[in-house]
């Protein structure tokens, strides 16, 4: 689940008294290595690094129910400090490591940075619910969205060391936001390189309800304001939610968007409204797919025997990038991700059929959406189970996009709902 050797470098919690919690010091005070950091994960859930052991160990947390709150007001409050973690990954200073991140173009891959906030997400999440009583947690913490993650240098070395950071910021009754940092080690110091917003909600042993979490105690008014940050963003899912093309039609002003694209492409010749003419520079939405398939094996399994959502959200990313790339006709750039939905686990086993499609364009910015589902071949069904936005920025202008359909057409003005996000953000 967690990358090799990434280092735990510290929380900000008491090391010697909270030795390996969730995080902390190994023997002699030095800082573990992941190695050591996803053993004790390993620990938490009872979980197994064999195959088959791990199925049992996931059977027998059952029995870990009973251990569960009744109600948010039976856990003590956590301060933000309690889950401050600190995550070292030594690029720099230990070149050995480079190659599993390192692209063809001796940039960092992403989808690997993809994985490591979302390990940090889950150890974050820990932190803040360690209860030191007992051996085991009854937890399943699990991630339930990527809200938002923002860009602030748009290229990663592959030969500085890399450092992320973070901590709790609001807490539901069952739901635990965590703000993740990363920055890089430049020129004698470190540079901030992206900024995280992961939503986490922690469920029972068996993973089929929910489960309640610690209060959270802010100190002081930066905590506080980062308390608001966290409900004001729940409040802005729930609006977007509310106003999803899924459930609602678009404005007045997206209807015009939408007929005044249907309008362009008429044939001025037939004048029939059947007639439709590609406009210069454009592309036909249905020409800017690209797929793929993943069969999902047990070495991409996370502590609770599902498939890890940080491999989820790699694979997604990757195909993205290069439907983005083989519109665009350059290497494009990310610029930032937002609402990544997970619906559904996926399972060991399962075949995962993920869908990219670039859904709007303006200059040289390419929005994409990729759709992954997971495909029954006994009983023939799909079932969706993640949806993930990217933003990418390539070096020259790209075509239009342009919607057939009016399915197509929602796909376009959602991607111009998430463009606009991220651009007045």
């Amino acid at each position: 689940m967690f990358s090799p050797r990434l280092l735990l470098l510290r929380s900000a919690a008491s090391l010697t008294s909270r030795t390996f919690c969730v995080g902390g010091v190994s023997k002699e005070g030095r800082a573990p290595d992941m190695i050591e950091v996803r053993n004790r994960l390993r620990e938490i859930v009872g979980a197994s690094t064999n195959w088959s052991d791990h199925q049992q160990a996931m059977a027998e947390r059952v029995s870990l129910s009973s251990m569960l709150a009744k109600s948010q007001n039976d856990l003590p409050a956590k301060t933000m400090k309690d889950s401050y973690l600190e995550v070292h990954l030594p690029l720099g200073s230990e070149p050995q490591l480079r190659e599993k991140y390192l692209t063809f173009h001796n940039t960092v891959r992403f989808g690997r940075i993809l994985e490591d906030l979302d390990s940090l997400a889950v150890l974050i999440s820990y932190s803040h619910t360690y209860n030191p009583e007992l051996k085991r947690s009854p937890l399943s913490i699990v991630t339930a969205l990527v809200d938002k993650i923002d860009m602030r240098h748009h290229v990663i070395y592959p030969d500085c060391d890399i450092k992320f950071t973070g901590h709790v910021t609001w807490v539901g009754n069952t739901s635990i936001e965590a703000k993740m940092h990363m920055s890089q080690f430049r020129e004698g110091a470190y540079a901030p390189v992206l900024d995280a917003t992961f939503v986490m909600v922690a469920r029972d042993p068996e993973n089929k309800r929910a489960a309640f979490v610690n209060p959270l105690n802010p100190q002081g008014a930066e905590e506080e304001k980062l308390l608001q940050e966290g409900e004001a963003n729940k409040s802005r899912r729930m609006g977007m939610s509310r106003a999803s093309l899924l459930k609602v039609a678009p404005t007045a002003e997206e209807r015009k968007i939408v007929h005044s694209l249907f309008l362009n492409t008429l044939d001025t010749q037939t004048v029939s409204f059947r007639s439709r003419i590609l406009p210069p520079n454009s592309v036909w939405m249905q020409d800017a797919k690209l797929k793929g398939l993943e069969i999902c094996h047990p070495q991409e399994r996370n502590i609770f025997n599902r498939i890890f959502g940080g491999f989820l959200m790699r694979k997604a990313y990757e195909l993205g990038w290069a439907n983005a790339c083989s519109f665009g006709g350059c290497r494009p750039t990310l610029l930032a991700v937002d609402d990544i939905l997970f619906q559904k686990p996926v399972e060991i086993g399962s075949l995962l059929l993920l869908s990219s499609q670039v859904c709007y364009t303006e200059g040289k910015n390419i929005q994409v959406r990729v759709h992954s589902e997971v495909f029954d071949p006994l009983t023939r069904q799909h079932n969706t189970t993640n949806v993930f936005h990217f933003t990418f920025v390539s070096d020259r202008d790209v075509p239009n996009i342009i919607p057939e359909t009016y399915g197509e057409s929602m796909l376009y003005l959602d991607g111009k709902r998430h463009f606009n996000q991220t651009v007045e953000h």
